[in-house]
């Protein structure tokens, strides 16, 4: 593999030579790249824990604390694209420096704000921001890393960071809530970005395209007519149902891609070059990459529920619980680095789906009666599988894509990432909602002890049953609570049976698109 001339390199070499870098300087490079991938990671999963203490302080309203969560992901994904063609344009270094401290004052901003409109619009715009840092992160590694041995390391790297500060994120958030405010979680960007901002422009270079062409405004419009009322469709589908909320989002989400694609098609210099999507390994490649997300935030999603509504787990000891799995993540993904020397990676990318539909298996066919062990251990399996296919499939991804396109290729890979996250959440969460209520056998006596409103939200979810029977005499608060519980785990069995089956048919399609791609140099 060949670097691209538009990579800029610190020239060690005589005069005349080819320009190259010291290698302690390539990780030297990394190492300040993980910090905002850290801080990104940390930032996706460490706001529930100030959710609470944030609704004390600002009394938003219902709608209002909903955007204060969906604000941040809805920018954030309808720029990714936008912005990773961006980097190719203007410099990838240049993007992430911009985005970082953008990313750090409106921390500063955000983590002091006054009243729910300011939290929200604070949020809004760190999504802004934040879809310059990790597109920029992904395209510089392939530009710093130009052999495909070390790439594939720095990849692995790359998304153990991602892995781990997603994993840190609750307990963290919960941390600092404890010790200091809700501000606390917005205000740690701050110290995050220094190294970076103070390091980054010695030690990372410098890369773009070296014939971008213009920037297509329209396409940009278009991009967030795509991803915006798509994400939020899928959003809505997962937490009110099918509504028209939901159908519409979805709806006129795909009807703009439809727009979009046809305008990339027809222009000499678009914003996507669509016919990266021509490569079939970065096609398949892509896939792995959703259905991965897919698999594990599904599942994380009926496990939450199970850890601390069923087991009486507070919401941090259930994030403890799940640390071992998450560690699994990381470890398989630095593991399979070597592996790909030796075996097809498009068999590695395959073999991990296979993992995940073990994982999976364990839960369909199993008995969750004893505990939360099984659960925990059909994550660990999992988890073995998301780390060995994610970090195969952002290199293959990477590899895949030209140099001068890799900030579009890293913007499509993490644009994949939310994708998959939500539809993992929405698509299956649906699927264990329908089950639940379909499930539910509420014992006769509860007409006479529970009021209609109570009734309702009993059957509406796992939640409002436990909260029902809080309020009940013990025989039937017992009786509502087994209930509930096996109406769940028939939904869970469901649900597993259904990602099974997805996740089996994904690892033969992976082993039949990727068998030709050949073994790591």
């Amino acid at each position: 593999m060949t670097t691209s001339a538009a990579t800029t390199r610190t020239p060690t070499a005589p005069a005349g030579g080819p320009a190259v870098r010291a290698p302690w300087r390539d990780w030297l490079a990394l190492g300040l790249l993980m910090f905002p991938v850290l801080l990104v990671a940390v930032d996706n999963t460490a706001l529930t824990f100030a959710l609470p203490a944030i609704a004390r302080a600002l009394e938003p309203t219902g709608v209002q604390l909903l955007w204060i969560v969906d604000a941040y992901p809805l920018v954030l994904a309808g720029l990714l694209v936008s912005m990773g063609s961006l980097g190719d344009r203007i410099g990838r270094r240049k993007l992430l420096i911009i985005g970082s401290i953008g990313f750090a004052a409106l921390s500063a901003a955000t983590a002091f704000a006054p009243s729910p409109a300011w939290l929200i619009a604070g949020r809004a715009s760190l999504g802004f921001f934040g879809a310059m840092l990790m597109p920029s992160t992904l395209s510089l590694i392939r530009n710093i890393f130009p052999q495909p041995s070390r790439r594939r390391l720095a990849v692995a790297i790359w998304a153990a960071g991602f892995s781990g500060g997603a994993a840190l994120g609750p307990i963290f958030g919960g941390w600092l809530v404890e010790q200091f405010w809700w501000g606390a979680v917005f205000l740690v960007a701050v110290p995050l970005m220094l190294p970076l901002l103070a390091f980054g422009p010695a030690f990372i270079p410098e890369s773009k395209d070296p014939a971008p062409g213009r920037v297509d405004m329209p396409s940009i419009l278009l991009s967030l007519l795509v991803m915006v009322p798509l994400v939020y469709g899928i959003k809505e589908l997962a937490t009110e149902g099918a509504g028209p909320a939901a159908i519409a989002g979805i709806a006129f989400g795909l009807a703009m891609g439809a727009v979009f694609v046809r305008r990339q098609l027809r222009l000499a210099n678009p914003l996507l070059d669509m016919s990266l999507f021509r490569n079939r390994v970065f096609s398949m490649a892509i896939t792995a990459n959703v259905l991965a997300l897919f698999s594990f935030n599904g599942f994380i999603l009926f496990l939450a529920q199970h850890l601390q509504l069923l087991e009486g787990m507070s919401p941090s000891a259930a994030g403890i619980a799940m640390i071992p799995a998450l560690v699994a993540t990381v470890v398989a993904g630095l593991a399979v680095v070597p592996l790909v020397r030796r075996v097809r990676p498009g068999f590695v990318v395959a073999a991990g789906l296979a993992f995940s539909a073990a994982g999976y298996s364990m839960v369909s066919f199993g008995n969750h009666d004893g505990g939360p062990s099984l659960l925990l251990a059909a994550l660990l399996v999992l988890a073995l599988g998301v780390g060995t296919a994610e970090t195969i499939s952002n290199d293959l991804i990477l590899g895949a894509a030209p140099p001068e396109k890799s900030g579009a290729a890293a913007a499509i890979s993490e644009t994949g990432y939310e994708v998959g996250a939500l539809l993992g959440t929405a698509v299956l969460g649906s699927i264990l909602t329908a089950s639940y209520q379909h499930n539910l056998r509420l014992p006769d006596a509860l007409a006479e002890s529970a009021s209609a409103g109570a009734i309702h939200n009993a059957g509406e979810t796992l939640a409002g049953a436990m909260d029902v029977a809080a309020a009940l005499p013990a025989p039937l608060a017992d009786a509502v609570r087994q209930a509930a519980a096996a109406a769940f785990d028939s939904g869970v069995h469901v649900t597993a049976a259904i990602g099974l089956v997805l996740m089996a048919a994904a690892a033969v399609l992976a082993a039949v698109v990727l068998r030709k791609v050949p073994t790591a140099a």
